[in-house]
């Protein structure tokens, strides 16, 4: 028994002991606990720090609905608190109503936020310290009644614009069309009504009923529903016939140039929450406009708009009682490209009507004057909207107008035969002299290959380089790859920047060999010398590659804004010597009469350039495959105004392979060489 009751003595001197030792947390502490808190968003656990005569004055729900409106309308982030001494005369910790003083900082979409200000403690029944809360604890010099409003101040978004100045996007006017409730007929006509509405902006009547069913709609308040082309007159006309639709003007971003530019421009839509959630505290909103492809995705930083903003307590009456806070607009930069839009848009004219790219270069400079891919589409329908049925014919097009293909890697064909000759000349495995005998238009280099050869269209009778590229002469370019080796060969592929990813604006595929950078065999590698096997390469790529004919063997680095002229991607790709002979060569297949281009002599200017046919089959014996058809071309090497263009056409088979490309490509040249032409935008 005795044993029990000292038990009980011991437990319960620890119990009282525990209770002496409890310290209530004092003022500093709880408003630290109280900033975390808001940090977090968790107003429902803020409240709870609340006196019990602030909480009478505001009920729980009205208190997280205002720091939810409030906080959340200015967007505050990293909320941190300074706390100062506590005031003279309040320093006794016993004491029942403690004042501390603080510093308050927070980011919002205007800036950096801060205010002094102090937070009352009153200790409860209990010995505990609460907040005197009232409004002024959100922002000083707001009280009961008052409100925060967030004015959003409108930036403007760069244009982009070619070399000349000439704007390829920019702000333009469309027309948006709505409806005002309280002129649309009633029932019955009002079904009819909204049935031919739906039936013209191809919108649902449900979602019709949506929009005029919003809680800010009134009787007389305009009702936007679909923003239309302002030279779309005849549907216009159409849908002014139905009582209460209105029509006005709305600024949007235009592209002039529409498919000949699209790939080039790209287009913007407006943001997404998944967007606008990633770029969280960067100064978008939620009627942001953001690049989503092309030029206004790659230049995005540069182009968009900084909205201003300006915080603002409004009193009951609808007045403004302060500026919290306000941070000016800031209008997007423009962009100025190096394309050349008289020559992109004939380029593109060329092209319509057939798949395929085309891309061209400045190549002593390294500025881009043109990138096309056809199909194309206009890109200022992402910026109306798409209507779900457009939106699925555009997708479901076998030519596939949305894909850019000059971002892709193709297989070239024969205009690859100069790059196996300069990586020939320039490790010695080639003579430019030395006659390469072959009888017949078939070769194989012995039995090893089975039942394996190279074949060819033409014969001719002195087989050296030049000859060779007069003719394409498939057999000469794949003895050279072999002599070569397999070794010699792809490490000059390698110098010419295969494999890697070309340093330009765009994100472009690379241009490969083989599988994973091998080649399986020795047929491949014979293949490979005359453009085919598993050889894919980027056009713009090969562009740069045919700039080491022109620059003693380096290839140029190409540009698309600022002046980064005449600076190289790749020194001594080829030997200076090797670059010579080839270009010189190229010449030759333009103007020798029986060269595979010589259709294509200008009588202007001297031209060098390459034709190709790219056989596109699944084996050797597959007679149902495609052929893309190529043409590269240099002009004006010698002048302070050169031009190199590749071209590419897909689908070419029974058309004339590469000569349907030629007379496509000269349009291209004769417009840059002669400048005759103008833009038409």
């Amino acid at each position: 028994m005795k044993r029990l009751l000292a038990a009980a003595v011991l437990m319960l001197s620890l119990t009282m002991a525990a209770g002496c030792g409890k310290k209530e947390p004092q003022p500093e502490e709880l408003l630290t606990e109280y900033i975390d808190l808001l940090n977090e968003e968790k107003y429902e656990e803020m409240y709870a720090y609340l006196t019990e005569e602030a909480r009478a004055s505001i009920a729980q729900e009205t208190y997280v609905e205002r720091y939810q409106n409030i906080y959340g309308g200015i967007e505050a982030m990293n909320i941190q608190v300074d706390i100062e001494e506590r005031e003279e005369g309040h320093k006794d910790k016993k004491a029942v109503t403690q004042r501390v003083k603080y510093k308050l900082t927070m980011d919002t979409l205007a800036g950096e936020l801060a205010f002094d200000t102090v937070a009352i403690f009153t200790k409860d029944e209990e010995g505990a310290y609460k907040m005197s809360w009232d409004s002024q604890d959100i922002f000083p010099g707001l009280y009961e009644g008052d409100r925060v409003r967030v004015k959003t101040i409108s930036a403007k978004r760069g244009n982009i614009y070619d070399q000349n100045q000439t704007a390829l996007a920019r702000e333009g006017t469309a027309s948006s069309v709505g409806l005002v409730p309280g002129k649309l007929a009633e029932n019955p006509d009002r079904e009819e009504n909204l049935a031919r509405l739906s039936e013209l902006l191809e919108l649902s009547v449900e979602r019709i009923e949506k929009e005029l069913n919003a809680s800010w709609v009134r009787d007389d308040t305009f009702v936007p529903l679909r923003t239309v082309s302002k030279e779309n007159y005849e549907l216009k006309e159409q849908l002014l016939e139905i009582p209460g639709v209105m029509i006005t003007d709305t600024t949007v971003r235009y592209y002039p140039f529409k498919e000949k530019a699209a790939q080039l421009t790209g287009y913007v839509q407006s943001i997404t929450a998944e967007e606008l959630e990633e770029r969280k505290g960067q100064g978008y909103n939620r009627n942001s406009l953001i690049g989503k492809a092309g030029a206004e995705r790659i230049y995005e930083d540069i182009l968009r708009p900084r909205d201003g903003y300006s915080i603002q307590i409004i009193d009951e009456q609808g007045a403004v009682r302060s500026v919290v806070l306000e941070k000016p607009a800031e209008d997007g930069k423009d962009v100025v490209l190096t394309i050349d839009i008289v020559l992109q848009q004939h380029l593109y004219q060329e092209l319509e009507g057939d798949e395929g790219c085309a891309v061209a270069i400045n190549p002593k400079s390294g500025a881009v004057l043109a990138m096309a891919s056809a199909p194309a589409y206009d890109p200022n329908d992402f910026v109306m909207g798409y209507t779900s049925n457009a939106w699925e014919e555009i997708n479901s097009d076998e030519t596939q107008p949305l894909y850019n293909r000059f971002l892709a890697s193709w297989v070239p064909g024969s205009v690859f035969k100069p790059v196996t000759a300069a990586i020939g000349l320039t490790n010695g495995t080639l003579d430019p002299k030395e006659d390469v005998k072959n009888e017949g238009l078939s070769w194989q280099k012995d039995s090893g290959w089975g039942d394996y050869y190279v074949t060819t269209l033409t014969d001719y009778a002195v087989k050296n380089l030049e000859n060779a590229l007069v003719h394409s002469d498939n057999i000469y370019f794949a003895k050279a790859a072999v002599n070569a080796g397999e070794e010699a060969f792809t490490k000059g592929l390698d110098q010419a920047g295969f494999g890697e990813t070309l340093p330009f604006d765009f994100e472009l595929k690379p241009s490969v060999y083989g599988s994973e950078g091998k080649l399986a065999s020795e047929t491949e590698l014979a293949d490979s010398g005359y453009g085919q096997g598993k050889l894919l390469v980027n056009p713009l790529h090969l562009a740069v590659i045919y700039s080491a004919f022109v620059n003693e063997g380096n290839m140029i680095q190409p540009y698309l804004t600022g002046d980064e002229s005449g600076k190289f991607w790749k020194e001594n790709a080829f030997a200076p010597e090797a670059a010579q002979n080839v270009l010189a060569a190229l010449y030759q297949v333009v103007e020798h009469p029986e060269g595979t281009a010589h259709e294509a002599a200008p009588s202007e200017y001297r031209l060098a350039g390459k034709t190709g046919t790219a056989e596109i089959k699944d084996s050797k014996e597959d007679v149902n495959g495609t052929e893309l058809g190529w043409f590269a071309g240099i002009s004006g090497a010698d002048t302070d105004k050169p031009l190199l263009m590749v071209m590419m056409i897909e689908d070419v088979k029974g058309r004339g392979g590469s000569h349907y490309v030629i007379p496509k490509a000269m349009v291209g040249f004769d417009v840059y060489n002669k400048g005759e032409a103008e833009y038409e935008g």
